[in-house]
């Protein structure tokens, strides 16, 4: 497996031990992990803090020409607001564990000339599935539902 993948479901068990949602994320460039989080809403009590927002905020202010080199890597493909962020700052690719349990807006991404790749982690994939059926209601907060 991808050692990118592997950190982010790290940071996806890593949230799962502090009694959050088991979603993770890296931000890679040039072949190196400067971002990484995991989703942090209940932990924090925030209304923001996904696995990527959380991994973009850990990656500290970048300029745009660092952007445009990184790729995002996340457990679980990314929320509207995630791929938003993605967006906003031009990051060229998204490498997604799993988006079985959950789908974002994948097409609309890669219409705007993002290159988004689902690895189908079976890791990942069991990871969310076992959230969801433990804890729907906060599952479906956390997607807005």
């Amino acid at each position: 497996m991808d050692r990118f993948m592997e950190a982010a479901i790290e940071e996806a068990r890593k949230g799962l031990a502090e009694g959050g949602i088991p979603i993770g994320s890296v931000l890679v460039l040039d072949g190196e992990i400067i971002g990484r989080g995991h989703n942090r809403r209940v932990q924090r009590g925030s209304v923001v803090l996904h696995a990527e927002m959380d991994c973009l905020e850990s990656a500290g202010r970048l300029k745009a020409s660092d952007y445009q080199r990184t790729t995002l890597y996340s457990t679980l493909s990314p929320c509207d607001m995630c791929s938003g962020a993605a967006l906003l700052y031009g990051i060229p690719r998204i490498v997604v564990g799993e988006n079985l349990t959950f789908q974002g807006p994948e097409a609309y991404v890669r219409s705007r000339g993002v290159a988004v790749e689902v690895l189908d982690n079976q890791e990942c994939r069991q990871l969310m599935e076992a959230f969801i059926r433990q804890s729907p209601e906060l599952w479906n907060e956390d997607i807005g539902e």
